[in-house]
């Protein structure tokens, strides 16, 4: 009796353990997400891509309805995409999202309305100064006046500044003038009156770049022009995030009567030469670039846990600042850093895996709130 009770405990242990898995993962998956968490301090948000927007998999479907409770388009927004000719836009991509987005009670983020970057073909071509300003206030007042009373913020002028804080040599400013971003928030506030509006710039936390911002968002602010707050984008190194800057940034903006969004969050793991988030710019292909082509290590990870769980403290400080937090992307598999500013690497930024699985940084931003 004794030897068959000695035979069954390794066996009954193991039942035991496998159903004690069983049950931790269906609690993983079944349990409340980041918006849940987070009711109280801020919106947490993902961008989406075609697939996701048009609910193809099912999986990742069902991972965004439980985490996020706010939304914003990778591209089908963007100027090239949602205005492809003159005379004719398509808002098919759009209206889908729009309507993902009530359905599952999500607030939409609009991206973008002005960006020098994937701009329409025919927008280069335009010789015209009057013609230009044709393209700029009818694209600003169709766009935005669609969606006028359903959409939740815009980002109304992408990118505008270069690193020292001075204004980018656009097409914008070269066709328009400096005082084109003050007219697209005329324009934005005109066609969407109930609509949240922001300017929103990656590296914007840099001491140059912040005071640029600053003195733009000062300039709209003495034209009378509603704006209403700043969105950081939040495109980090691994052990290389400017918390102090970040958080001298998000008081500098509050100063002036502003929100705060964190617009594009992720964090990288992948070397690369320079900083910022400018897609003109690229880099070599070289397998010293991708070192995690067959995997990440655990202790990368448990360095990009720490780092998330420091930057959700310090949102949670300024909770009453920060109106959104948006990841930019579900999961790593889904990330444009896979593809830029090297082409075809691994990379791994966000709080979920290629298998969308939570890493360790999704327990740990979670980990706050317990």
């Amino acid at each position: 009796m004794k030897k068959i009770l000695q035979q069954l405990v390794p066996s009954v242990l193991l039942l035991i353990s496998c159903q004690f898995c069983t049950a931790q993962k269906k609690n993983i998956s079944g349990s409340k997400g980041l918006k849940d968490a987070y009711i109280a301090d801020f919106l947490i948000g993902t961008a989406l891509n075609t697939g996701q927007i048009e609910e193809r998999n099912l999986k990742s479907n069902e991972l965004i309805r439980q985490q996020f409770n706010a939304v914003t388009p990778e591209n089908c927004m963007k100027a090239e995409h949602i205005h492809p000719e003159w005379d004719r836009y398509d808002f098919t991509l759009p209206d889908k999202l729009m309507a993902y987005s009530q359905k599952n009670n999500m607030k939409l983020n609009g991206h973008t309305l002005i960006w020098h970057s994937q701009l329409p073909r025919f927008a280069h071509r335009i010789q015209s100064v009057d013609s230009f300003r044709t393209f700029f206030e009818s694209h600003i007042n169709t766009v935005a006046s669609r969606y006028s009373g359903k959409i939740f913020s815009w980002d109304v002028v992408n990118e505008a500044l270069n690193e020292d804080g001075t204004l980018r040599k656009s097409v914008f400013l070269d066709k328009l003038g400096p005082d084109y971003i003050v007219e697209a928030f005329r324009l934005a506030e005109k066609a969407s009156p109930k609509t949240e509006l922001y300017y929103n710039d990656y590296n914007n936390e840099q001491p140059l770049k912040r005071a640029g911002c600053l003195e733009l968002v000062k300039k709209v602010q003495a034209a009378g022009v509603r704006i209403d707050g700043v969105g950081i984008q939040g495109h980090w190194h691994l052990g290389k995030v400017p918390f102090a800057a970040i958080e001298e940034s998000i008081l500098a903006y509050h100063a002036l009567g502003l929100k705060v969004m964190i617009t594009e969050l992720d964090i990288e793991v992948l070397p690369r030469k320079f900083q910022g988030a400018d897609v003109n710019q690229r880099q070599a292909s070289n397998p010293a670039l991708n070192p995690y082509a067959n995997g990440i290590p655990d202790s990368i990870l448990a360095q990009q846990a720490k780092d998330y769980e420091e930057l959700f403290r310090l949102f949670l400080k300024h909770r009453d600042k920060i109106t959104r937090v948006t990841f930019w992307g579900v999961d790593d598999g889904q990330s444009w850093l896979n593809g830029w500013p090297v082409p075809g690497r691994t990379n791994f930024p966000l709080l979920f895996d290629r298998q969308l699985l939570p890493k360790p940084a999704y327990h740990a931003v979670m980990g706050l709130k317990k």
